[in-house]
């Protein structure tokens, strides 16, 4: 028996062939040998001619993802056969990368003769089919062989969307009545003028108080059979939104979402141009992020807002691959989970009834700047208002049932829990607004830097839902806090910021960290310095903004940065923002991994390994000056 046949009856499953048969086979074979190691097929790309059958040496097989990532590994040692999948099931193209190792040896055996052995035994064929079922089994296996080919949903609507401002929209005319107009009247001029909406003017005749819709005449007239002759001052709902002529579409939409309204008074220089409906944007936007956000809103259960949550990956990418500002595309995220977050919250208010105290929810960090990522957890407090000490235990049981449930289905539905507890299921983040100014004074004139560090978040608090009138409260007093001496708790917030030094070597090379076998740089540690220098300033100069963005303008406007300062700080932050999100969509969406922080410069153009150096130099000089003149100050 000759070496060669010896060889084919130890490999599957060519050991299920007649001996007759493999003797033929034995003759087909054609000995290759690899000297060097060697990239023989890419996956994907490279046809092959027929199958491998390994004799000495090996293979490295893997996938590699869109980050040039090996995955799923598979070696092929001695005795075993590759290529019969691929040949068979994947359009003769290569599944995996395959890399020989030095000194292999193989015996190929030609596409066509592997095919007569498929038609003439089926054990043989079934050999390779099942094998190919059994792997497809795996979600990560089927979608690195088989990239996700489905028609991806457009979120994209027409450029003008981002560079059309309302100026340029046709407006509808505000028509308006006294607030003195009995409610029936109202519904009469409606009719008369086939419109939906109707403002309410005040006592003087000029100013607009609130307005009136066709859904307010449902509820509140038809359902609610309130009396239609009393006046419609009674009726109306309020505040009215207003927006400048000069915002831009995309910044009326989200400004729609946000305020929970449908009508939007569109103003120049204190006039009132028109009014737009959310109805008649959305319907101008056929493709948009903003047709999403309305389906967000109108799901009906936590599984359709995961599902919902779970396309947000691929809004992102299409914006961002048609160019679209990092920072547009951080206000449609945030506006996605601010969304996402109010449905949950009032379905909870649903369930467990009526609030026994007004309070506010209100979202930190991240999401308190309107800067979230795909990388997102949970950062959230209530606050509510001081009750009588009979009603205190009554109140504070409510809202950490109210919290738990709240943040319970927020994870389910994809916003992980903090892991440093920063969430209003934890009772240290519930509590009274009297609470809570103890603990804004207390971090404030007793601070020390662990402290400085672990609250900073804090200074981030943003309005998502309840009375407003409460952290409106809060932030006056944070005002008058702020007009004390600071010098200990500013130097604190300062020298917490020149903790972390832009990955710049003195060689001008970019610094990397060791994760797994990669060689990265963290983006949001490299992004943290502007964040955390900018929140001291804005503190310093009592500006309660909290987006990154809009607190360099108020600074800017202020004279705190000079034109070149604020400039080069707001595009180094949005650039890494930019390359963040690009990079966590793709995992996502490509890889099928979680988010990271974390980029491999090596995988980055050289352009771009450019243009992080010159923002790292960006960086590096903000904390230059703040170390040399401000800290010391402090």
């Amino acid at each position: 028996m000759t070496d060669r046949l010896k060889f084919l009856r130890m490999v599957p499953p060519f050991d299920l062939l007649p001996l007759e048969v493999l003797e033929e086979v034995a003759g087909l074979l054609q000995e290759v040998i690899y000297p060097k190691e060697t990239l023989i097929y890419r996956q994907g790309e490279s046809k092959l001619r027929g199958v491998d059958l390994v004799v000495a040496g090996g293979y490295d097989t893997f996938f590699y993802d869109s980050h040039q990532v090996r995955r799923l590994p598979e070696p092929y040692g001695p005795g075993t056969c590759y290529g019969g999948v691929s040949v068979l099931l994947n359009k003769k193209r290569s599944l995996r990368t395959v890399l020989a190792h030095a000194g292999t040896q193989v015996y190929f055996l030609h596409r066509n003769d592997f095919k007569s052995l498929c038609l003439g035994y089926e054990a043989f064929f079934h050999y390779f089919t099942s094998r190919y079922g059994e792997l497809m089994l795996s979600d990560e296996y089927a979608h690195l062989v088989q990239p996700n080919t489905q028609t991806t949903e457009n979120f994209i609507a027409a450029d003008q969307l981002y560079s059309r401002r309302l100026a340029a929209v046709e407006l509808r005319e505000v028509l308006a009545c006294p607030g003195t107009t009995p409610t029936h009247e109202v519904a009469r001029l409606m009719a008369r003028a086939r419109s939906s909406c109707y403002f309410v003017l005040g006592e003087d005749g000029a100013q607009i108080v609130g307005y009136v819709t066709d859904i307010t005449l449902r509820d509140k007239v038809v359902a609610g059979l309130a009396d239609a002759h009393q006046p419609i001052v009674n009726l109306m709902d309020t505040p009215t939104t207003s927006v400048s002529s000069e915002a831009f579409v995309y910044e009326a939409m989200l400004l729609m979402f946000r305020t929970k309204t449908r009508y939007l008074l569109v103003e120049r220089a204190g006039q009132y141009l028109g009014f737009i409906s959310r109805t008649k944007l959305l319907t101008e936007q056929a493709q948009s992020p903003f047709l999403f956000i309305q389906g967000v809103r109108q799901a009906q259960s936590g599984r359709e807002l995961r599902r919902n949550w779970q396309k947000v990956p691929n809004i992102v990418h299409q914006l961002l691959d048609r160019g679209v500002k990092a920072e547009i595309v951080n206000q449609v995220i945030t506006t996605v989970a601010d969304s996402i977050a109010l449905k949950v919250i009032e379905d909870v208010i649903q369930e467990l009834g009526p609030p026994p105290a007004k309070f506010v929810f209100m979202v930190l960090g991240s999401e308190g700047r309107k800067e979230q990522t795909l990388l997102t957890d949970q950062d959230n407090a209530i606050i509510y208002e001081d009750k009588a000490n009979e009603h205190r235990e009554e109140v504070r049981e409510y809202f950490l049932q109210f919290s738990e449930r709240v943040s319970d289905q927020l994870n389910e539905i994809g916003f992980s829990f903090c892991d440093g507890g920063f969430m209003a299921k934890n009772p240290k983040w519930t509590h009274s607004l009297s609470h809570w100014k103890r603990n804004y004074s207390e971090w404030i004139n007793e601070s020390n830097p662990g402290a400085v560090m672990r609250f900073a978040a804090f200074f981030d608090c943003r309005y998502l839902y309840g009375e407003v009138a409460i952290i409106d409260e809060l932030r006056e007093f944070l005002d008058l806090e702020l007009q004390k001496p600071l010098d200990r708790f500013l130097h604190y917030m300062a020298t917490n910021a020149l903790q972390y030094e832009p990955p710049l070597t003195f060689f001008n090379n970019i610094r990397t960290i060791s994760v797994g076998d990669q060689q990265v740089i963290n983006l949001k540690r490299t992004m943290s310095p502007i964040v955390d220098l900018v929140r001291v300033f804005a503190l310093k100069h009592r500006i309660f903004v909290t987006n990154t963005g809009e607190r360099l303008a108020a600074l800017h406007e202020a004279g705190v940065f000079n034109e070149k300062d604020y400039q080069e700080l707001l595009q180094s932050y949005y650039y890494l923002m930019g390359v963040r999100l690009k990079k966590q969509a793709a995992q996502m969406i490509h890889d099928k991994l979680p988010p990271t922080n974390y980029l491999d410069p090596k995988k980055l153009t050289k352009v771009e390994r450019v243009t992080l150096k010159e923002i790292f130099k960006v960086i590096g000089d903000f904390q230059t000056k703040i170390r040399v003149s401000f800290a010391k100050q402090l």
